[in-house]
C-alpha cells in the first residue's frame, strides 16, 4: 500500500526578536549570516530555524521527516508573511527580498511617485537593491547623513511633535555619509 501524498506547511518565524537583530546585524561573521547576504541566500527554512529558535526547527525536522509530495512538488512549505507559501529548501537572500518588493512598489507607482528610505543610507545594504529597483525615486532625508539609529530615531520623534517634515533627496548621486552632525537640544 502506498502512502498518501503529504505536503506539510509550517507557520512563520517571528522575524523581529534578538536572535533576527544578531542575524541582520551588519557585522555578524557566522555562516549563516554571511550566507543571507549574498546570493544566492540561505534556505529560507535554515533562516526561520534560526531566527525562531527550537519550536520552527522541529517543526521543520518534522515535517521533513514525514512529509510525502507528489512528484514535482516540494514536501515542505513555509507561510511567508510576503510571498505566500514558499519551499522550505527555497534559497533567499536580503537582496533578493528587497528586491522583488521594491519592483512591486515600483510598478504600481507613477513615474512621480518617490519612495522616502528612513533608515541608514551610509552603506549599501538597502540602499543598493532598492536603488536598482527603484531608481531616481529613491529619497532620504538629508539630515539623516551622520547620524545613528538613535539620533535619526530622536529627529522624526521631534519632526512629528512640531508638524515638520524633513527635507529628502534622491539617493542617487547624493552624499550619504558624513560628520556626525551637532547632538539634538534637549527638550522638556
Amino acid at each position: 500500500m502506498t502512502a498518501a501524498a503529504r505536503v506539510f506547511l509550517l507557520s512563520p518565524a517571528h522575524c523581529g526578536g534578538e536572535r533576527a537583530r544578531l542575524l541582520f546585524r551588519e557585522g555578524a561573521d557566522f555562516d549563516l549570516a554571511r550566507r543571507v547576504r549574498r546570493p544566492p541566500g540561505a534556505p529560507l527554512g535554515e533562516v526561520f530555524a534560526f531566527l525562531s529558535g527550537l519550536y520552527f526547527r522541529r517543526k521543520l525536522a518534522y515535517a521533513q521527516a514525514f512529509a510525502c509530495p507528489p512528484a514535482g512538488v516540494a514536501g515542505v512549505y513555509v507561510i511567508t508573511p510576503n510571498e505566500g507559501l514558499r519551499p522550505a529548501d527555497d534559497l533567499v537572500d536580503l537582496a533578493r527580498l528587497l528586491r522583488r518588493d521594491a519592483r512591486r512598489l515600483a510598478a504600481a507607482l507613477t513615474l512621480a511617485g518617490e519612495v522616502v528610505l528612513l533608515g541608514s543610507v551610509a552603506t549599501g545594504k538597502y540602499v543598493d537593491p532598492l536603488a536598482e529597483a527603484l531608481g531616481d525615486r529613491l529619497w532620504f532625508p538629508s539630515d539623516f547623513v551622520g547620524r545613528g539609529d538613535m539620533s535619526r530615531g530622536g529627529l522624526l520623534l521631534r519632526c512629528v511633535r512640531d508638524g515638520r517634515e524633513l527635507d529628502y533627496v534622491a539617493v542617487a548621486g547624493a552624499e550619504r555619509r558624513g560628520s556626525r552632525p551637532a547632538r539634538l537640544e534637549r527638550r522638556r
